[in-house]
Formats: structure tokens, C-alpha cells, sequence
């Protein structure tokens, strides 16, 4: 399975906005956007041209980076977001929201959604009673998202429901703490998706 083995505080100087890569080192003073505002690289520091098709790319990749998918992955998202009803921009969204791993992380379970991938691929999580340990796996409205009994007691777990009490509620999801237990009640809207992307640029890129 291809992943990103690289620097990821790099991806988020790449973007030149915080990603929240990395957890709660991203909201401290270490976070490498705080320290070195600019892109990666010798020329990281020079002018650069910013032409509309620089913005759209740059669009992409932050959504890309966020979510953790890589770019063969995100083009099937998007071509079966644009076979759906509605607006494709969304309907992107809305999938790359029902991803398991996003899911965790959404529930508090996870620090980041690397962990939360990571947490997964382990196979500590159980889906509607069955072991799932695939991230990409996509929930539905009504699915219940379990901790395995075995994994119930996971130092990491616990510490990151204990800690992540400051995250803002998620509308869309019934997360039971003590229960370590998470309800699908339904897929997002738009009004109910925070994450930080102008969709409508990625649609104008790949429709070109």
C-alpha cells in the first residue's frame, strides 16, 4: 500500500497554512508553520507567480494532505462524486468524510488522522460488530462504530478522549466516550464539514 513516509510538518509549510497533521504539536509553539512561515525548499523564500491554475493545484493538494489521500485515490473520489446528483464539490467532501479514518479522528479517538489510520490498519475498530481494518472503508447512516473489547484499554486511546474534550461537536455523529462507541446518524452537509477547502476550485481544476 503507497502512503506518505515523508516530513509531514513539510506538507504544511508546502500549503503555508496549518494542516493539523500532526495533532496537538500543531497547536503549540513547535509547530513548524509558526517557526518557519514559508515553503520548503532553497527557493521557499522567493517571489512566486500565483496563476489561477497554481491556486486550484494548491486547492487540491491541501484537500489531499488534510485527508490523507493520495492522488490516484482522490481522482476515483472525484469522478464518483461527480456521477452523483448534485453539486460534485460536496458530494467530494461528503465522501472523503465517510471515511473510516476520518470518522475516528471526527470522534475523538485519534489525535490526528494519521493515528487514526494507523489505529485502523491495526484493526482495533469494529464496524456494525465486524472487524474492519481497511481506512478508506466507507460508513453509512446508521452504522456504529465500536473499540475492540481487546483494545479498550489502548494507553493511546484513552488519553486522546481525555484530551480532546476542547474539539467542537460533531452534528452528524452520536460518539458515546465512556462506551468508546461512535453512531453515524447520517453524512454531512456542507454547513457541517469545518475543514478549511474551497472546493469549487478543486472541480474547476479537474474539469479542465
Amino acid at each position: 500500500m503507497a502512503r506518505y513516509v515523508d516530513a509531514v510538518c513539510r506538507l504544511c509549510r508546502r500549503e503555508r497554512t496549518k494542516l493539523f497533521l500532526k495533532g496537538a504539536r500543531c497547536e503549540s509553539s513547535k509547530c513548524a508553520v509558526e517557526k518557519r512561515p514559508y515553503p520548503p525548499g532553497q527557493h521557499g523564500k522567493g517571489r512566486m507567480r500565483e496563476t489561477q491554475y497554481l491556486i486550484q493545484l494548491r486547492e487540491k493538494q491541501k484537500a489531499r494532505r488534510i485527508y490523507g489521500v493520495l492522488e490516484r485515490q482522490f481522482r476515483i473520489y472525484y469522478r464518483e462524486a461527480a456521477s452523483h446528483p448534485g453539486i460534485t464539490g460536496e458530494n467530494l467532501l461528503r465522501i472523503l468524510e465517510s471515511r473510516l479514518d476520518n470518522i475516528v479522528f471526527r470522534a475523538g479517538m485519534a489525535s490526528s488522522r494519521a493515528q487514526a489510520r494507523q489505529l485502523v490498519n491495526h484493526g482495533h475498530f469494529r464496524v456494525n460488530n465486524r472487524r474492519v481494518d481497511i481506512p478508506s472503508f466507507r460508513v453509512r447512516p446508521g452504522d456504529v462504530i465500536t473499540l475492540r473489547d481487546r483494545s479498550r484499554n489502548l494507553l493511546v486511546v484513552q488519553h486522546t478522549i481525555d484530551t480532546t474534550g476542547h474539539r467542537p461537536r460533531v452534528e452528524w455523529l452520536e460518539v458515546e466516550r465512556e462506551a468508546k462507541q461512535v453512531v453515524v446518524r447520517d453524512l454531512p452537509n456542507r454547513s457541517q464539514i469545518d475543514t478549511a477547502v474551497q472546493e469549487q476550485l478543486i472541480v474547476e481544476l479537474y474539469s479542465k
